[in-house]
């Protein structure tokens, strides 16, 4: 049996992480971590993970980039394991993350469904395949409570194309001020928040001729917590390390 605290406990993504575990039996949540500390299931809340009653196995984070030092510090003062499942982080905070991993297992992620984790595959033999010949635009849609923009997704779909072509490419994240045709050597990038949209993510390959477009759209914030839960379930068992979605789909 998995112990798992949900840091963000109260917040919608904390109560669906919660749910998908009460269904399961080889989990259970035995805390939670968030400044609304007001209990609504069987386990306590408190603000801060210094507070925890006793020390669990996995610690799943889907709260906000703040919440990250304080999670670092118990992670690694206690040998926690941690999922961190937020987006919006900094370059500085993405090292502190890797950094941490050489002592404590972190899963780390900018997007925790299988589906989306299969679209970046797709899209690197895409992008192996088409090679120079074709532009590349990332289009994504999220609610219009989403603070970050570009999506932590877009950008890791991104960046998984540009190593697949050497790092060739640069980031266009805005055109409305640019009075000129568009740079071969460009990736678009284009966000768009509107009403309760869970997540979508475009990737075009526009040619000569023709157009390839690799899609992935969430029809609930589900999908997001049942793979944060799977990660807390195979972090479990791993050593001191960083672990993402395809060392889960490998594990499988």
């Amino acid at each position: 049996m998995v112990n798992i605290v949900i840091c963000g406990a109260n917040g919608k993504m904390g109560r669906v992480i919660n749910s998908v575990i009460s269904e399961r039996s080889d989990c259970k949540v035995v805390g939670g971590i968030d400044i609304n500390t007001e209990p609504y299931a069987d386990f306590p809340i408190v603000a801060n993970p210094r507070e925890l009653a006793a020390k669990p196995d996995v610690i799943i984070d889907f709260s906000h980039p703040a919440s990250l030092d304080g999670l670092l510090e118990y992670g690694l003062s206690t040998g926690t394991a941690v999922v961190f499942a937020t987006t919006g982080y900094s370059p500085e905070q993405i090292e502190k993350i890797k950094k941490a991993s050489e002592q404590i297992p972190v899963f780390f992620t900018f997007n925790m469904s299988l589906g989306i984790n299969l679209l970046c595959k797709l899209a690197k033999t895409a992008a192996s395949i088409l090679g120079d010949q074709f532009d590349i635009e990332i289009v994504e849609k999220h609610h219009n409570q989403k603070i970050d923009a570009p999506s932590g997704t877009a950008i890791m779909l991104a960046n998984s194309i540009n190593e697949t072509l050497d790092n060739k490419y640069q980031y266009i994240y805005d055109r409305h001020s640019m009075r000129k045709k568009r740079e071969h050597n460009e990736i678009g990038m284009h966000s768009i928040r509107g009403g309760t949209i869970v997540g979508e993510h475009d990737i075009i390959f526009a040619g000569r001729d023709e157009v390839i477009t690799l899609s992935h759209q969430a029809a609930s914030k589900q999908v997001f917590a049942v793979g944060a839960v799977n990660a807390a379930v195979f972090l479990a068992e791993q050593k001191a390390g960083l672990y993402d979605m395809a060392a889960l789909v490998d594990a499988k």
